[in-house]
């Protein structure tokens, strides 16, 4: 390393194509370890809740966000699991590495939306069942502006001071 600053050095610099290929598949496979482990928890929860002798008495409301959070937790897993698929569809073709990670790149951020989702009405849910409408819309609300703070503008800002 010549005259660069440990802070300011960047290791994609002096990467071959094919290591930064192989580099950013292995850091997304740990991030697709951490996503796939979270929809697979929430879908376990939720569907547990239809088990609920109490379930029986949600009202019309209560029970299609309920239905409305299965489905995009049910679509958050699939999103998370799927780029294993096309990994294991497209491996050893060339150009396929490429492909995988650009791919990946995409449906990891879908499902962090959908996760979003998922996350901020069942908190809704919750607090709709346990505390009334008004709870439950603050309840939601308040997660979306926690998520959105942590996973969004806070990266933002990082980003920002790093250029």
């Amino acid at each position: 390393m010549t005259n660069i600053s440990r802070s300011n050095y960047d290791p994609e610099v002096e990467e071959s194509e094919y290591d930064r290929l192989e580099r950013r598949w292995t850091e997304q496979l740990s991030e697709l370890r951490v996503t796939q482990a979270g929809t697979q928890i929430m879908m376990g929860f939720l569907l547990t809740l239809s088990f609920q002798p109490s379930f029986e008495t949600i009202s019309l409301f209560e029970r299609n966000l309920y239905l409305s959070l299965v489905i995009t937790a049910t679509l958050a897993t699939v999103l998370a699991i799927a780029p294993v698929s096309f990994h294991r569809i497209l491996f050893g073709h060339p150009g396929a590495k490429a492909r995988v990670v650009s791919i990946t790149q995409v449906l990891l951020r879908l499902t962090l939306i959908l996760v979003a989702l998922v996350l901020s009405g069942t908190v809704a849910l919750i607090f709709n069942m346990v505390l009334g409408t008004t709870a439950g819309i603050i309840g939601g609300i308040c997660a979306v502006v926690t998520i959105t703070t942590i996973w969004i503008a806070l990266p933002i800002t990082v980003l920002r001071k790093l250029r």
